[in-house]
């Protein structure tokens, strides 16, 4: 059985959604991230990067959560074309492009707009104008598209949804006026059973949820150097 080390942040959204739609059986290893348990030494024997979420499958460690999406859809044959598939291409870009763009920028966005200790203008200004720009790029592409490769649900779009729930705390509960065409993806993934399950997951571990000392030591281990 798939050994799944969860948090309810984006990333591990993500995953949770592409094991309930493969309808996988799996154990769920909460990891309070808050409580700074992703840096014990039995968890960074999973992801030395400390961060969640993680996966052991019958002894095989993955670890970053698209190479997760990736590593599952290859292995039980869905949600991904195929290696040598025409839109094979099309979906490492789009997957990859949440990867290093949507993520990275949006939770910057995030740290420097709500949790950083000093308030930036430069950071909070160039973060959230990437934030925008990349999103931007996914709304252009869903118009008149049903999904980011076209016709078929994958596991781009399973990607997408983890960090699109997040829009509104990005950028104000304004942000779906501006951006209709992601609103509807995000509906329309949120209907299916998989996304109800994958989402049931926060009500049945409880996670510190206070951004007090002991959390922002445990998530942003920089302030240590800085101060020390």
């Amino acid at each position: 059985m798939i050994k799944f080390y969860y948090h309810t942040a984006p990333n591990p959204a993500k995953v949770a959604l592409l094991l309930e739609e493969l309808g996988l059986p799996y154990e769920v290893v909460p990891v309070d991230i808050r409580r700074g348990e992703q840096h014990s030494p039995a968890y960074l024997a999973i992801n030395p990067n400390a961060k969640t979420p993680a996966i052991v499958d019958d002894g095989t460690r993955v670890f970053d959560s698209n190479a997760i999406l990736l590593y599952l859809a290859d292995k039980h044959g869905r949600f991904a074309p195929a290696a040598t598939a025409p839109l094979r291409g099309e979906l490492l870009s789009w997957l990859m492009f949440v990867a290093s763009g949507i993520g990275p920028y949006s939770g910057q966005a995030v740290h420097f707009n709500h949790y950083a200790p000093e308030k930036l203008p430069y950071a909070q200004h160039r973060y959230l104008f990437e934030a925008d720009r990349h999103w931007g790029v996914l709304e252009s592409r869903l118009a008149g598209r049903r999904y980011l490769l076209g016709d078929d649900y994958t596991i781009a779009d399973m990607a997408l949804w983890g960090w699109a729930r997040a829009i509104p705390f990005i950028f104000g509960e304004q942000a779906w006026s501006q951006r209709p065409n992601l609103k509807r993806l995000l509906d329309e993934i949120n209907a299916r059973p998989a996304a109800a399950r994958a989402e049931g997951l926060r009500e049945r571990f409880k996670f510190k949820t206070d951004m007090d000392d002991e959390a922002r030591q445990a998530m942003f281990p920089h302030l240590a150097r800085r101060t020390a």
